[in-house]
């Protein structure tokens, strides 16, 4: 019976598309593989970069963290920080098998969310965004809002505004922005993500350190029944 129950768990390969890095993960593996990305990285070239570096590996379906917007499992808009062509692009002929697709902030909301109602900030390239509540997950595009000076959110805690701002002031916007947006969605808590949220010298009032593992683990999550 148990075995039974085993071959019915497909193995998924999670890929987490960010804008400096690709990271990978397939299920019953610990060491995810890594890639570096950037405003060259195509669909097509994220494709033949995975299958290269997982082929070692066999996997069932894919699920795919993408940094943008996605409405019915296709991405919505370009990424602002990589290549072009992720509009229409066929994943699943791409693979050759079932792909699910996300906002990357989404999928590692999905990976952080320890009940209630929780915010999710992604600090890495550029700034991820999701809330869960009650189990709800709502990705959310907060990154290209207006945040004050004609800058957006993004443009002050993303890797423009640290390199900008420098290390102590982007902490202190960070702080800010964090106690901010807590507020105005009632969250009971906030996760902070991320590459650059390792930075972070004391985490503001109500937020704790997430991890981008976690992303891995809400990658397996979405083929869970």
């Amino acid at each position: 019976m148990k075995a039974a129950q085993a071959a019915k768990s497909p193995r998924v390969l999670v890929i987490d598309v960010g804008g400096t890095n690709i990271k990978m993960l397939v299920s019953g593996q610990t060491e995810p593989r890594r890639y570096p990305s950037g405003p060259t990285m195509t669909p097509g070239r994220m494709i033949r970069v995975v299958r290269e570096a997982v082929q070692a590996w066999k996997f069932d379906c894919v699920s795919l963290g993408f940094p943008g917007p996605i409405i019915n499992e296709c991405p919505l808009r370009e990424p602002h920080n990589l290549g072009s062509g992720w509009m229409g692009f066929n994943f699943r002929k791409a693979f050759g098998c079932p792909v699910k697709i996300i906002n990357d902030a989404a999928m590692q909301a999905l990976g952080s969310y320890q009940g209630g109602r929780m915010l999710f900030l992604g600090l890495g390239t550029g700034l991820g965004a999701a809330m869960i509540v009650d189990g709800m997950l709502q990705p959310m595009e907060l990154a290209h809002l207006i945040y004050k000076n004609g800058k957006t959110y993004e443009d002050y805690l993303g890797l423009r505004g640290l390199k900008r701002s420098g290390t102590k002031k982007w902490r202190k916007h960070v702080a800010t922005i964090v106690k901010k947006l807590k507020t105005a969605l009632k969250a009971n808590y906030v996760v902070l993500g991320g590459g650059n949220s390792k930075k972070l010298k004391k985490l503001p009032a109500g937020a704790r350190l997430g991890s981008n593992r976690n992303a891995f683990l809400g990658g397996f999550c979405m083929w869970q029944k």
